[in-house]
């Protein structure tokens, strides 16, 4: 998408508009009077220091897309930005990165991609510029399966109780919902299924997008089926549901690194550690532009923030511009730290 969702529109003079109300405002600029700017105009006045629109990195979870859009409301009306949201996923994202296709990838969720990342920012072309939250991942079922399976604690004990999770398509074996095609996490949550065991009594079921998983789990959940997925936190469907985790065996970080090598050789079953998320840009986008760069290396957002805000989006049934808005206008002791103050003003102006 080229064009901004948040674009302003041109100010136009009405023809309704009497003589008497042209002659006055003809007459109010003789006498060298102004009609004070709108933001949008004051937003147009700004010189942003790209001479090209910025290009985002669209990803399709609902942090990522809301973030993004909280962004570009900022660098439009704060910065006189125009920009862009190129939809990518989280493998390729890094690549188009390293490629200069994309100046930022607002969440790189850092235990899902370690390998590819240690490769990409080792190249030299990328960089780390900003911490946003602490997130997490972990294997779950329904609370509601819990109490009807009281001796189901651990993943691998998942192949005992195959037949309480039939795969309708292939009844022989139990099905696992793991990460959305071509996401980072795909590769742990695959190379995990393979640790545990899990091939002989389950099929891994890798949706093709990340809405495609929500309402394949949503629709389970509310039909009180048992169901065994992957998920991450903060998001909407783990703060609307009553989840229990599935236990795993103790985080040890050689054996993470090697979940996330899509060749790794032998997998071992390993917890999920806490998952930092963080900003990365191009390194060409540093040098082009220090006062943005220095405003996405501020982005942080409490976790308590994130589940408000993910909850409001779930609540609301709101798509992430709403929502970006929502966060701006009840969250501005968060996002007003991230910025100087005339920048945080002009944003303040537009909303």
């Amino acid at each position: 998408m080229s064009i901004s969702l948040f674009a302003s529109r041109k100010a136009t003079v009405s023809p309704r508009w009497s003589t008497s109300v042209l002659g006055l405002a003809l007459a109010a600029a003789a006498a060298g009077l102004s009609l004070a700017p709108t933001a949008a105009q004051a937003a147009d006045a700004l010189q942003c220091e790209l001479d090209r629109p910025m290009r985002f990195g669209g990803m399709n979870w609902e942090s990522n897309l809301v973030l993004v859009e909280v962004e570009r409301f900022i660098v439009k009306h704060g910065y006189g930005c125009d920009s862009e949201v190129l939809p990518t996923e989280t493998l390729p994202a890094l690549a188009a990165l390293q490629r200069g296709d994309l100046d930022i990838n607002s969440e790189v969720w850092l235990n899902s991609t370690l390998e590819p990342w240690t490769q990409a920012e080792a190249s030299g072309k990328v960089k780390r510029i900003g911490d946003i939250y602490m997130g997490g991942e972990a294997w779950f079922i329904p609370k509601y399966t819990a109490e009807r399976l009281p001796d189901l604690k651990k993943a691998a004990d998942l192949p005992k109780y195959w037949e309480a999770f039939k795969d309708p398509e292939e009844p022989s074996k139990g099905r696992f919902y793991g990460c959305p095609a071509g996401w980072g996490c795909e590769v742990v949550s695959t190379n995990l299924f393979k640790a545990l065991g899990l091939e002989k009594t389950f099929t891994l079921l890798s949706p093709g997008t990340g809405a495609t998983q929500k309402a394949a789990l949503t629709a389970a959940y509310q039909r009180k089926e048992n169901v065994a997925f992957y998920y991450w936190y903060p998001t909407p469907l783990v703060g609307s549901m009553d989840l229990v985790k599935l236990e795993l065996p103790p985080y040890d970080a050689a054996k993470q690194q090697c979940l996330t090598d899509p060749n790794c050789d032998n997998p071992q079953a390993t917890d999920y550690p806490e998952n930092p998320v963080f900003t990365a840009v191009t390194t060409q986008f540093t040098e082009q532009a220090p006062q943005l760069t220095a405003f996405l290396s501020k982005v942080k957002v409490p976790l308590d923030v994130m589940n408000q805000t993910m909850a409001y989006m779930e609540e609301n049934e709101a798509e992430p511009q709403p929502t970006a808005q929502w966060f701006l206008q009840n969250k501005q002791d968060v996002w007003t730290q991230w910025l100087p103050a005339d920048v945080t003003e002009r944003v303040k102006a537009a909303l």
